[in-house]
């Protein structure tokens, strides 16, 4: 549905760009070869645009034609019966085509952002200065282009949130409590929140091309549709920028919390020293019996078998004990360790969503406050003649485009060492996937549509789940309790105490010690941790 609407767009910009070049032929010969650039440039943003959509469709559609993933999306709704898991089959298959269509549109969707939009500004500027009607049309033209390719990501994006908000609704009326229904409550209100944001950016994108479309028909009403154009550019500007401050303070709030915990090397100090005098306690008590075994060697009395008898146990008990005592300081120390390391994690990790979120959501204001300087000019002194506007854009997006970059060059990063180093992130006691060579984890880095599974945040969860686990979850027994409640006041900075879970602390815990949970427990610290 999506691609006659680009198609059209691309003979609009032919056909504009080639009147263009007839007006200036009959009337201004002798500049034609200086601004024939500017035409070329952007008739190839739009072309490129056009194309680029095309590939994304097919891309899509290839992938939903995709025999394994029908195979394993059939095998996992057998599980709910024949007509549930048709329709359920059915719904992730449309998901599944949707995301996908998405993300395959978001890298052209960045480069119109980040440099198609603000390039057009900057000629409608130039046209709007200099009285050219040929570049002022071209450029519409481009920018009906730009905007369609905008609208097309952000109404499928929009689908996609809205379904998976409903989807993750009813998972959390299905969850009552637990890891899995608060994972489920807060991507419904996120995914929810993603939805209704989307659609009012959609309603921003199709007045944009409203606005570019009266300026290549030459309405006359075009100054209306500028004018609306800027104002609902300037409204989606600000919630974006607002929702920022939002997230920024729920990551500011969630770092002061983790930090509140303190050093554990600090707080767990004294434990560490009662564990050494243990240890050391211990090994006095061995060496005074290897002392006394030694003295019933020398002993010529009749009864000097039962006492080396005697003393030989005495002497392997204490050394038992010894190297017990040994044992728990080594695994208090190792775990004081990866205390220190996972609370350092958790920090770093709000810190750069601090970061990310301030950074962007200054990007969303400044081009709010270039839709408020389009919707003034366009009401006082003509369409887009104040290189403020413009200029704002142009900042603004690139603050948007700084962000998406860092992004999209972490995510490469991070697909690149969970194939082509297995085994940094491997769960302990697995053996890791054999390591891909460099060609093939180039390729998979770059599957921008693909989620890292196996990095190091799912690590930091394993080993935060290890040390809050009960004594029944392998690998958490020898756990001190000290430990335990320092990990657990480390799950409830993060947002995922009894309180969230809607449970009791005495069931919390309970589910903590249960082995059939350790997934989601292990999935909801994940989400905790990258999340504010």
């Amino acid at each position: 549905m999506s691609t006659p609407i680009h198609r059209t767009s691309t003979r609009q910009s032919a056909a504009v760009l080639t009147s263009a070049q007839q007006r200036r032929e009959g009337s201004r010969t002798g500049s034609t070869s200086a601004r024939s650039t500017e035409h070329a440039l952007l008739a190839m943003q739009a072309r490129a645009g056009n194309r680029a959509t095309t590939a994304a469709v097919q891309r899509a559609r290839d992938t939903a034609r995709d025999p394994a993933r029908d195979t394993e999306r059939d095998r996992a709704a057998e599980n709910g019966g024949p007509s549930a898991g048709a329709k359920k089959n059915y719904r992730d298959r449309i998901a599944a085509l949707l995301d996908r269509f998405k993300k395959n549109l978001e890298p052209i969707d960045t480069f119109i952002k980040g440099f198609q939009t603000p390039t057009n500004a900057a000629f409608t500027q130039q046209a709007a200065v200099s009285a050219n009607e040929g570049l002022k049309h071209s450029a519409a033209a481009s920018g009906t282009s730009a905007a369609s390719g905008n609208l097309l990501t952000e109404a499928a994006g929009t689908v996609v949130s809205g379904m998976d908000a409903y989807k993750n609704m009813k998972d959390a009326k299905k969850h009552e409590t637990g890891a899995n229904h608060h994972t489920a409550k807060k991507k419904a209100k996120s995914k929810g929140a993603d939805a209704v944001v989307g659609a009012a950016n959609s309603g921003s994108y199709s007045a944009a091309i409203a606005k570019e479309v009266t300026k290549v028909q030459k309405a006359a009403d075009a100054a209306v549709a500028s004018e609306a154009s800027g104002i609902a550019s300037a409204s989606i500007g600000a919630i974006k920028g607002m929702r920022s401050v939002f997230r920024v303070g729920g990551a500011a709030r969630k770092y002061k919390e983790v930090k509140s915990l303190g050093d554990p090397h600090v707080v767990h100090a004294g434990s560490l020293a009662r564990l050494n005098e243990s240890r050391e306690q211990a090994g006095w008590a061995a060496a005074e019996a290897y002392v006394a075994l030694d003295a019933y060697w020398a002993h010529d009395g009749p009864e000097r078998l039962e006492l080396v008898s005697e003393a030989i146990d005495a002497a392997w008990e204490a050394m038992g004990e010894a190297r017990d005592a040994a044992e728990s300081l080594h695994r208090a120390e190792k775990d004081v360790e990866k205390l220190s390391t996972v609370q350092g994690y958790a920090k770093k990790k709000q810190l750069t969503k601090m970061g990310k979120e301030t950074v962007s959501g200054g990007g969303e204001s400044t081009k709010a406050a270039a839709g408020i300087v389009t919707a003034v000019a366009a009401g006082t002194v003509g369409l887009a003649s104040n290189p403020v506007g413009w200029g704002l854009a142009g900042a603004g997006a690139g603050l948007v485009l700084g962000v998406t970059m860092y992004k999209a060059l972490r995510a490469a990063t991070k697909r690149y060492e969970e194939v082509h180093h297995p085994e940094r992130w491997a769960p302990k006691g697995e053996t890791p996937e054999e390591a891909a060579s460099r060609k093939e984890s180039l390729k998979h880095a770059l599957k921008f549509w693909k989620k890292v599974s196996k990095g190091e945040r799912q690590a930091m969860a394993r080993e935060i789940y290890a040390l809050a686990a009960g004594p029944d979850i392998s690998g958490s027994g020898s756990t001190t309790a000290e430990m335990r409640e320092s990990a657990r006041s480390l799950l409830i900075a993060l947002k995922s105490g009894p309180a969230k879970h809607k449970l009791e602390p005495e069931a919390w815990v309970e589910t903590l010690n249960d082995p059939a949970k350790t997934g989601d427990w292990i999935q909801e610290i994940a989400e905790q941790l990258a999340s504010g």
